[in-house]
């Protein structure tokens, strides 16, 4: 079947009635005007379409830059709201748990209506709640919790959306060179976070300043998304449109999901992702600060301004690991799927592997080489940042594509749950209990101990991607071959004869 020739016969969905009206003029089988023949399956041109997918790299950078430019200003805060350590946690804790519970939404909705749409005042309402947290006065902390909470409900809406929009965009091998540009941002921008954030406070003395820069560079993403964006036929590009595809029930579409062992599987490696990425981010700082005050290569922090070199030194090393492994991660998968199409779960599950001991090579130099520690650091999120473009690949080609924001939503919601919003938690509350006394010493030791914990997981993580790689090859040709349950009976050969049974009863 090529491209064009894509079921005429077909049921408009919510968001795009006038094209099921279009098709229906056509009538079953007719063929479609001579001028339409060369206009992409998608609906949007070569061109829009990477246009498009540059609009949505710059959207998710600005998201993940807004993330860590309050632990840019972390300890500005703390001393402007004059706050403990465990309440300045809870900003993090907030945004990632409001972020977590409205992926589901928003992936429901990001299924059945005009994405779109939904991203634009998605953003909008971002920017002005990111805005507003700029302004609140110091004894007004629980202001801060609010809007950083709601700071989540405009990222959720992105985040679940986006990929489904480039995965309908594009197929196979440009399709994983689209999603590794978009998948550059994580690293990227939240390095770029920790760079933003300290430098602004720095120029501007005054931390307010440093949340008003992504408010900004938020309005002209709406812009740009309103004016450049075009929204694609779901599944249309794949010789799969939305209108031959029925909806079902989101309670259908998550028992589904369940039954999917590669998505289910790769998303556990991917929650043990987000749980090393998530301790590193809150506790490497702070971790090479107090392995500095240890050695005596840094004075204790006494007295303002604290010595915040390793905020922007390890801010630089995610940019760059994060181009380099996502980079790297790509070009591997590629390479291996001439010999296997078990690349893509393989290439992630040797990701966390290798970084693994790097990580754990990283904490227990660091009292003894402040230059090996950083080197192990490079290394070892080098390998880690191999996973992220290659996860999300995964997640498109084994779900169909009238699931995929809520199979991308229940991703979401469950590396959260288990990653990044429990992991720094956890590692200050085992730090807290291995120490033995209020000392520089313990203070390093509690934590360094702590941190081993992630080298721990990483290795799990990889194994829940070995496991992936047992599944994936069918899982991808069943989403590749669906066909909606209730469809027009097949043929299939009974002891010899030709007996008519429905779909549903020869799917397992």
């Amino acid at each position: 079947m090529s491209r064009t020739d894509v079921s005429a016969d077909t049921t408009p969905f919510f968001s795009d009635d006038y094209e099921g009206e279009g098709l229906a003029d056509n009538g079953v089988g007719s063929p479609k005007p001579e001028e339409e023949e060369d206009e992409p399956a998608s609906g949007v041109s070569d061109k829009r379409a990477i246009l498009t997918v540059i609009v949505l790299c710059y959207i998710n950078l600005l998201n993940y830059m807004d993330r860590f430019t309050v632990a840019g200003v972390l300890p500005d805060i703390e001393r402007f709201f004059s706050i403990s350590d465990g309440k300045s946690g809870l900003l993090q804790t907030v945004f990632i748990c409001s972020y977590m519970f409205l992926a589901p939404v928003f992936g429901y909705l990001g299924d059945r209506y005009n994405r779109k749409l939904i991203m634009s005042v998605g953003i909008f309402f971002w920017c002005l709640v990111t805005l507003a947290s700029s302004f609140i006065g110091k004894d007004y902390f629980w202001a801060l919790l609010l809007t950083r909470g709601l700071v989540g409900v405009g990222e959720a809406s992105y985040s679940t959306i986006a990929p489904t929009i480039i995965a309908d965009l594009f197929v196979k091998e440009k399709r994983t060179n689209m999603l590794s540009v978009f998948y550059f941002a994580i690293p990227v921008g939240s390095g770029l976070g920790y760079i933003v954030g300290s430098e602004v406070n720095h120029v501007a003395k005054d931390w307010h300043w440093a949340l008003r820069v992504t408010p900004g560079l938020g309005l002209l993403a709406v812009i740009l998304l309103f004016f450049v964006v075009q929204e694609p036929k779901r599944g249309a590009i794949e010789a799969r449109p939305e209108h031959t595809l029925q909806r079902t029930s989101w309670i259908t579409d998550m028992k589904a999901l369940c039954r999917n062992p590669s998505f289910v599987l790769s998303t556990f490696g991917f929650t043990a992702v987000a749980f090393v990425t998530g301790s590193l981010a809150l506790w490497a700082p702070a971790f090479l600060f107090r392995a500095g005050v240890f050695t005596g290569v840094k004075q204790p922090c006494v007295k303002d301004p604290c010595d915040n070199s390793d905020s922007l030194i390890f801010g630089g090393i995610t940019v760059v690991t994060g181009i380099l492994g996502v980079a790297s991660g790509v070009q591997a998968s590629k390479k291996l799927r001439t010999r296997t199409p078990r690349a893509d779960p393989l290439v992630c599950a040797a990701g966390l592997l290798l970084a693994a001991p790097f990580l754990y090579l990283s904490i227990m130099f660091a009292q003894a080489s402040t230059a090996a520690t950083y080197v192990f650091i490079f290394l070892g999120e080098t390998f880690l940042s191999m996973n992220w473009a290659i996860v999300a690949d995964i997640l498109l080609y084994v779900v169909i594509p009238t699931r995929r924001s809520t199979a991308e939503a229940f991703q979401i919601v469950l590396s959260h749950l288990l990653g990044d919003a429990v992991s720094p938690y956890l590692i200050g509350v085992v730090s807290d209990s291995i120490k033995q006394s209020d000392s520089y010493m313990w203070d390093f030791r509690s934590l360094q101990m702590s941190l081993l914990l992630c080298s721990f997981v990483a290795v799990g993580g990889g194994a829940f991607f070995l496991a992936t790689a047992l599944f994936i090859e069918k899982d991808r040709q069943l989403a590749e071959n669906y066909v909606p349950s209730d469809d027009a009976p097949i043929v299939v050969p009974k002891r010899g004869r030709s007996t008519k049974v429905t779909v549903s009863s020869v799917l397992i």
